[in-house]
Parts: C-alpha cells; structure tokens; sequence
C-alpha cells in the first residue's frame, strides 16, 4: 500500500512537467497566475474486488448414445458332485451336579427328619451312591375313652446303589436296608383299665435286599433287547418269623416283520422259619407277547400263564389276558384306549405292613393267600387339554378273588384278651367298578394344578360292606413356582365315609336249642367323610441351600385310620437343604 502511494504522485508530477514549459514560452505574451488555495491530496475512488476463481459448472451436455446386440449362447460349466458333512448338534451345557445333599427338618410331635445322599459326578463308566433317610414322631394322641396314648413311630431307610455302563448293556446292583416301627396304640375304649407300655405293644418290622440286573442299551428298536434281574430279600418281625425271598425274572424281545414279539419269564421263591411251620412257596410265570403299532394306532396281544404253589401246598394255575388297544381320534386331543387283562398280587408281609401294620403278632401275616385279579377291564380317553396339560377319563370293572380286608380284635377274656388294636385279615371275592378321572396343567407362568378323583362300587360275596374302603375320593393341588426361588404347594385330599368291622371273622353259629344263643360280637362302625389340607413352602436361598416348611393334616374334623385308632393331628414343620 505504501508503494501506491509513492507511485502515484510521481506520476503527477512527471505529468505536469510538459505544461510548465508551455507556460514559460508563453511568459512573454501572457502571464497567467494560478492560485492553489488546498494542498493537492491524491485519492482512489472504492472499488470492488473481483473474483477471478474459474466457474465449476460445466454448461455443456454430453448424452452417450450405445448400441449392443446380444447373443445367447448356453453355458454348460464342469462340476463336481462332494458329499455334504452331517451338521453337528452341539447339546446344551449341562447343569452342575452336586455330588451330596443333607436334609434336616424337626416339627411338633419331637418329630426329627434326616436325610443324606451322596452319589459321585457324571461320568460315561458308571455311578455309585449312597442314601439314607430316618423319620420318626414321638408324640401322643387322646383316644375315645380321654386317655392319652403313645403313638409314635419310626421309618429308617438305607440304599448302597451302584451301575456299570459297558458298549451294549447296563450292570446294576443295590443293598438295601428297611426299618419300620409301630405301636399299637388305639383299642376300644370301654377298656378303661388297660395301660400298656411301650415296650409292650410295639411292633417292629425289618427287611434287608439285594438286587441285581443286566439290561441291554439299544437305540433301535429292531435289535434284540433283553433285561434279567434277580433279587434276595430278608424280612422278619419277630426273632421267630422271618421269611426270605428269591426271585429271577427277565424279558427279552425283537421285531420281526414290523411285529415286536418277546415274552417275560418269572420265578419267586419263598421260605419260612420253622417256628411258621409252613412250606415253602413259590410262583413261575411266562408272558409271551406281540406287539404292533403305527401313527394312528397300536394294539398288544399277550398272555401270562402263571402256576402258584400256596401255603397249602396246592399247586394251581392262572392264565390271564393281556390285550391292550389304543386309537388316536384326534391326534394328540383324543386319544381311545381300551383293555383286557389281569394280574396275581402275592400279599407279601412287607406290601400288607405297608397297608396295615398292626396285625395280631401270631404268623398270620406271613400266610395270607395271594389276591388274582382274575378279569380287569379298563377303557377311556387321554390326551392334551390344548391348554398346556393333560386329562385322562377311565373306567375299569374288575373281578377279584381273596381281597384283602382287616377287622380290629375284640375278645374280652381274662386268659388271653384282645381289646382292639390289633387286627386280623380277612378275604372276599369282589366286583369293583371304578370310575377315575385326572387333569393337570398351568394355570400361568407361576401356577399349575393336577387333580384326581376315583368312584368306586363294591359288589361283596361275604360282607356286607368293603371294609375301610370309600365309597370316593379325590385330590386337589396346586404348585406356585416363582423363578425357581419361591416354590409354594397346597394340597387338598378329600374321602366319602368309611365302614369298619370289629370281630369280623366271626361265624354265627348254627341255630342249636341245646345251646343258648350268643351275642353276636360283630361291630359296624361308620367313619364319616374327611377333609384334609396340607400346606408347603420353599425358598432357595442359592443353588446350594434351601430353607423350607411344612403344614400337614390341617382338618375341621378329626380323622380315624382304623377303628379305634385316631392320628395324629396338626404336624407344623421347618428344616433346610444344603448340597456338598
């Protein structure tokens, strides 16, 4: 900018140059004087500044114009045929397993529950464990008569268990150790002067086992499976009575021409102390069989001949059917099933104990004959609900010999009395017709149900009535499972009225003048209809500990196991669950 300054007045001087010498040669004609009132102060008039940046818009237009033919021709290209490898399904992870779990608990009644089970980790060669579980209460309940009885009892449990995984079979073995205790507690309550100790009407039961089996792993149907057992058991209730068992039985089968034929093969021994003074016993069987099934439906047709040697050394045979039929209606929804068959339930001392363990101490309990179900009829309808559970509708008509029923023992007399609590066994051929019914199923994420009922009808030869048996039944329950962190049940068992038999094995004699007649000592007692509510809850705490409790035989009425023998009420228990 400097620079332009300077330039700009040199140039205004060179350029008045030539004018002052016209002046002067003009001096001498003219004289002319010019006055400059204002310095002459050069200036540039504003101007804009112009952008001299090319312009980017390119006015001009070029349109390709292409002309192409096409020509087709196929194309044939060389391949190549390689075999596709099988997608690998990869299982889920497995849940971690604890190896050993205890469970404690303690409620009213001094009642202590234990409970341990150890077994060892996954493995692909085989498992052993071991389990063992104690239970008992010691409390008393008030009998009829406002006395207070000892009715305490005690189940002690024991298993060593063990299997073998080998290419095609499975070895599996267990010893197993059984302990019941009762006491005979209830007896008929115009004994007021009867004081007995514990000691004195306890009754215990032991059983000691061992079974073995080899079965065969085949993943497809058509290869010949088989499954052989054997078993030893030991029971004994006294230091006189005691009975051992042996039993061998297997089951083999294959399919043959989309048939799936096979048959069952069974031998029971039993043996006796010589204080029973009874013979040994035993029971053979084979059940062949042939099977046939497709999509839509399946049917079974079999046989079981079976020849029993009792206590009285008779020798008799039994042939039952064994016919099955299933239909699918609506594939999944309806489905139709219908059979024929039958069965010999032999009434071992421990399946009798567990019904009823308060049999009169004199050997009766290890010669009861065995009950045949000579005829068994069942038909009805299972399926889905459509809702998430399942529903089963049956009905079943049913011929049985030598049912067995009990009838409490009353016998005033002063050399050997019998007040009640103790029991006798007592047979009758049966009709039973049952009508049953089931469903289960969610109600929401959290809550599900199942529920069962039973009616039954008793047609008796003998009796008058089906001793200690219903007339119906049934059950509600209800599961509440949230996050696998609070589990919560209820549930609900409901039973019709009851009869039971005192001094039913009694025989009316004949009319006789000689002799004067005798009271009949038979007493036909009504249970009513019971009510039953349990409660339970758990909560996890973590994976390893749990923390639970227990509500049981909450009731509005008090409930009669047998004659004479009321149960124990309200049981209110708490225990954990922690697992090694």
């Amino acid at each position: 900018m400097i620079k332009r300054n300077l330039i700009i007045p040199v140039l205004i001087i060179f350029s008045l140059l030539p004018v002052n010498a016209q002046v002067k040669k003009q001096e001498a004609g003219l004289k002319r004087e010019v006055t400059l009132y204002n310095p002459y102060k050069p200036s540039l008039p504003e101007s804009k500044k112009r952008s001299f940046l090319p312009d980017m818009n390119d006015t001009s237009k070029v349109r390709p114009d292409f002309h192409y033919d096409v020509k087709t021709s196929p194309f044939l290209p060389e391949y190549t045929i390689s075999p596709i490898k099988a997608a690998a399904l990869l299982p889920d992870p497995l849940p971690k397993l604890y190896k050993s779990y205890i469970n404690f608990g303690i409620g009213n009644y001094l009642t202590p529950l234990a409970e341990i089970s150890i077994t060892n980790e996954r493995s692909k060669k085989g498992s052993l464990g071991f389990y063992a579980r104690h239970f008992s209460t010691n409390g008393n309940v008030e009998l009829d008569n406002g006395k207070k009885a000892f009715a305490g009892y005690m189940d002690n449990d024991a298993s060593l268990f063990g299997r073998k995984f080998f290419r095609k079979n499975t070895l599996e073995g267990s010893l197993d150790y059984s302990e019941k205790t009762r006491h005979a507690y209830g007896y008929d309550p115009v004994f007021s002067d009867y004081y007995p100790s514990n000691k004195e009407i306890r009754l215990p039961y032991t059983n000691l086992g061992a079974k073995a089996s080899l079965s065969s792993l085949t993943l497809d149907s058509t290869d010949f499976s088989y499954d052989f057992r054997g078993s030893f058991n030991y029971f004994t209730s006294e230091k006189n009575m005691y009975q051992r068992k042996v039993a061998v039985s297997g089951m083999m089968a294959k399919s043959y021409n989309e048939f799936y034929i096979g048959s069952g093969v069974n031998y029971d021994s039993y043996h006796f102390s010589d204080f029973l003074q009874t013979p040994s016993e035993y029971v053979a069987s084979i059940s062949p069989f042939l099977k046939k099934s497709s999509e839509e439906w399946s049917f079974k047709l079999g046989i079981q001949a079976l020849l029993e040697k009792d206590m009285a050394a008779f020798t008799v045979l039994h042939v039952y059917p064994d016919i099955n039929f299933n239909f699918k209606v609506v594939p999944t929804y309806i489905n139709f099933f219908a059979g024929l068959s039958g069965k010999l339930e032999k009434n071992e001392p421990m399946k009798v104990i567990s019904e009823n363990p308060f049999l009169i101490q004199n050997g009766s309990l290890y010669k009861l004959p065995s009950t045949s179900h000579d005829l068994v009829i069942t038909t009805g309808l299972r399926g889905n609900t459509g809702l998430g559970g399942n529903y089963k509708v049956s009905a079943s008509y049913s011929l049985i010999s030598n049912m067995l029923f009990y009838s409490n023992i009353v016998i005033p007399d002063y050399l050997y009395p019998k007040r009640g609590n103790y029991f006798s066994a007592l047979t009758d051929d049966v009709e039973l017709l049952n009508v049953h019914a089931e469903m289960n199923g969610p109600i929401n994420d959290n809550l599900s149900f199942n529920g069962e009922a039973n009616l039954y009808d008793y047609t008796m030869s003998k009796f008058q009535y089906a001793w200690d048996k219903p007339d119906w039944d049934g059950k509600l329950g209800l599961k509440y499972n949230l996050r696998d962190k609070i589990i919560a049940g209820m549930e609900i068992s409901v039973q019709g009225k009851r009869r039971e038999i005192v001094n039913g094995d009694y025989v009316v004699p004949a009319p006789n003048l000689s002799i004067p007649a005798i009271e009949d000592p038979r007493v036909i007692m009504v249970m009513p209809d019971h009510f039953n509510l349990n409660l339970s809850a758990e909560y996890r705490y973590s994976k390893i500990l749990s923390f639970w409790t227990k509500l049981n035989n909450i009731s509005y009425r008090r409930y009669y196991e047998w004659a004479y023998y009321p149960t124990q009420g309200f049981l209110f228990m708490v225990g954990f669950t922690y697992s090694l």
